[in-house]
C-alpha cells in the first residue's frame, strides 16, 4: 500500500553549499588547518569534505598522522599542570566565553554543520545553542567537584577523599552531532581540570575546527583543547597506545566501541563510550492518539533519523494500532525531504551512502517478510544519499529493522497485546540506551520505566536530553554517562588521604 506521493522536483543544488559558506563572516572558519599546541598546522596533504546532498567539494582539511598526534600529547603533557592548577572559577570563566562564543557565531557554526553534515539548518542552530550549554553546565559544575569527609574508623585520624583530574584525556566524536558531543566531552574534562584532544568523524571535520577557533579566542590556553582531523585508525592508534592519555571517551557504533575499548585496555584508561541504540517506542491505548503521533514523529525523524537515541520500534498496542498507522503515515506523508540549506526542509541527505544504503536494505528486508511499505517516493531523484521518511507496519522481529539500529528516517510500527509481552520484546536486544512510553495510567508508567533495561527512558515525551542529566546506555550501547555531574566525574580520580596521629 502507498500513500500519495511526495510532489516530485529535481532541485538544483550545485555550490549551495559553497555559496553559503563564501558569505560566513570568519572565513578562518574554512581554513582545515589543525589545532596543535595553540597554533594553526598545515600537513602534505589534505582531505576533502563533500556535501553529501550533492557530493560536491565544498572544502578541504589538513591530514594529521601519527607525528601531529604525537606533538599534540606532547603539548597536552606540558598544560596539564598548569590547567589544572588554575582556579575552577578561573577555568569556568573561561567555558563561559567560549559558550558565548559559540552562540555569537550560531548562524554561522549552523551554515558549516549542514553544509558537511546535510541537516536541516534549523536543526543545526539548536545544535549550536545545546552545544553552548554544556560548556556553560560544566563551568558551574567544575565549582563543585566536591570530596567528602569519613567518619574515622581509626583513633586520632581524620580520612578524606578527594576529586583530582585524571589526566590527559582523548575524545573520537562522530558526525551526526558535530559539535554538541565535542562540547558535552570537552565541556566537562576541561572544567575537572583535563586538556582533551578531539579527534572529529572524517566526514564533518569543519565544525570541530570552527570550534576550536572560538576555545582559542576564548583565552583556552595552548596544548588544552587541540583538534586533529585524519584517519581515524591511525590517530586512535596512536592516543590509544600512549600511556600519557588517561581517559577516552568516544560516540559511536558498538561495533568501533568494542574495538577501541580492547586497545585501551593495553594502557588501563578509563573509557566513556556512548555507542549504538535500538529505542522502542511503545504506546498503550489509553493515550491520546495525537500526543503519540507527535512523541512518534520527533522520536524518529530529529536529525533525519541519524540519532542513537531514534524510536527505532514503534510497538502499538492492538486496540489502536491500525488508527495509529494510518494517521502516522498521514504525517510522514508530510515531511519534505530536501538539502538542509533549503527553508522548510524536514529531512536532510544521510551523511554517508553507507547509511542510506542500510536504510534501504531494511526496507527492502521487510517488505519481502511482509511488511507494508508506505513511502513517499523513492528518493533516487535527489541523489543517493537520500532516503524518504518511509513507514513499514506489520513488522514482525524476525525482520532486520525490528534487530538492527537504522539510523535513518524508516519508522517500524510492530503491534503488540499486552504489558508483559511488550516489556519482553523491548529488552529483547543487546543494545540499551534509551526507551519510550507513552500511557496515561501512572502505575503502568513506574513500572515499565523500573522494568525497561536502558540507561534512559522518557515518559509521554520524545524530549529528556540537556547538560543537567546522565546521558549513556546499559549493555552494549555503553559505559560511564555524560552531561551532569556524573559526567564530570569521568575525567576525575578519587584519591583517599588517611591524617593518623592527630591526637593532642
Amino acid at each position: 500500500m502507498t500513500l500519495q506521493s511526495f510532489k516530485k522536483k529535481n532541485p538544483r543544488w550545485g555550490g549551495l553549499s559553497s555559496q553559503r559558506l563564501q558569505s560566513l563572516k570568519r572565513s578562518d572558519f574554512l581554513s582545515g588547518a589543525a589545532f596543535v599546541d595553540g597554533k594553526w598546522i598545515e600537513s602534505g596533504q589534505r582531505d576533502a569534505v563533500i556535501d553529501p546532498a550533492t557530493g560536491e567539494e565544498i572544502a578541504n582539511v589538513a591530514r594529521c598522522s601519527a607525528a601531529e598526534t604525537d606533538l599534540a600529547i606532547a603539548a597536552a603533557a606540558r598544560a596539564v599542570g598548569v590547567w589544572r592548577n588554575l582556579l575552577p572559577v578561573r577555568r569556568g570563566e573561561i567555558l563561559r566565553l567560549w559558550a558565548s562564543l559559540m552562540r555569537d557565531h550560531s548562524e554561522e557554526l549552523a551554515i558549516l554543520m549542514t553544509s558537511e553534515q546535510g541537516k536541516p539548518l534549523a536543526e543545526a542552530r539548536s545544535e549550536v545553542t545545546y552545544g553552548a550549554g554544556f560548556l556553560d553546565w560544566f563551568a558551574a559544575e567544575g565549582e563543585r567537584a566536591y570530596g567528602e569527609t569519613i567518619p574515622s574508623h581509626k583513633e586520632g585520624s581524620l580520612l578524606q577523599v578527594r576529586m583530582q583530574p585524571i589526566g590527559i584525556a582523548a575524545a573520537i566524536t562522530p558526525w551526526n552531532f558535530p559539535v554538541a558531543m565535542i562540547t558535552r566531552k570537552a565541556g566537562a574534562a576541561l572544567a575537572a581540570g583535563c586538556p582533551m584532544i578531539v579527534k572529529p568523524a572524517p566526514e564533518t571535520p569543519l565544525s570541530a575546527l570552527a570550534v576550536a577557533r572560538l576555545a582559542e579566542a576564548a583565552g583556552v590556553p595552548g596544548g588544552v583543547f587541540q583538534v586533529l582531523a585524519g584517519d581515524s585508525i591511525e590517530l586512535s592508534k596512536r592516543l590509544l597506545s600512549d600511556s600519557r592519555v588517561r581517559a577516552l571517551s568516544f560516540t559511536g557504533s558498538t561495533e568501533v566501541g568494542r574495538l577501541l575499548l580492547e586497545g585501551a585496555a593495553k594502557t588501563v584508561k578509563k573509557v566513556s563510550l556512548e555507542l549504538g541504540g535500538h529505542a522502542p517506542f511503545i504506546v498503550f491505548d489509553d493515550v491520546d492518539l495525537n500526543r503519540a503521533l507527535k512523541g512518534a514523529l520527533d522520536a524518529k525523524f530529529a536529525t533525519s533519523g541519524q540519532d542513537c537515541l531514534a524510536a527505532n520500534r514503534i510497538y502499538v498496542q492492538r486496540r489502536i494500532y491500525r488508527d495509529f498507522v494510518e494517521a502516522f503515515a498521514s504525517v510522514i506523508s508530510k515531511l519534505k525531504i530536501g538539502h538542509g540549506l533549503e527553508v522548510g526542509t524536514d529531512i536532510g541527505p544521510m551523511t554517508k551512502l553507507s547509511v542510506a544504503n542500510k536504510c534501504r536494505s531494511h526496507i527492502d528486508d521487510a517488505a519481502k517478510k511482509g511488511a507494508r511499505v508506505f513511502c513517499a517516493e523513492k528518493g533516487s531523484s535527489l541523489g543517493p544519499n537520500f532516503v524518504p521518511p518511509t513507514l513499514l507496519s506489520d513488522v514482525t522481529e524476525e525482520m532486520l529493522i525490528a534487530r538492527e539500529e537504522t539510523f535513518g528516517p524508516v519508522a517500524a510500527v510492530l503491534p503488540f497485546d499486552s504489558e508483559e509481552e511488550v516489556v519482553a520484546r523491548a529488552n529483547a536486544n543487546e543494545l540499551g540506551l534509551a526507551g519510550y512510553v507513552y500511557t496515561d495510567d501512572l502505575r503502568r508508567a513506574l513500572r515499565l520505566s523500573e522494568q525497561i533495561e536502558c540507561g534512559m527512558v522518557g515518559v509521554n515525551t520524545a524530549s529528556f536530553t540537556g547538560p543537567p542529566i546522565p546521558f549513556g546506555g546499559w549493555k552494549q550501547s555503553g559505559l560511564g554517562r555524560e552531561g551532569s555531574r556524573h559526567g564530570l566525574a569521568e575525567y576525575m580520580e578519587l584519591k583517599y588521604v588517611c591524617f593518623g596521629d592527630l591526637a593532642a
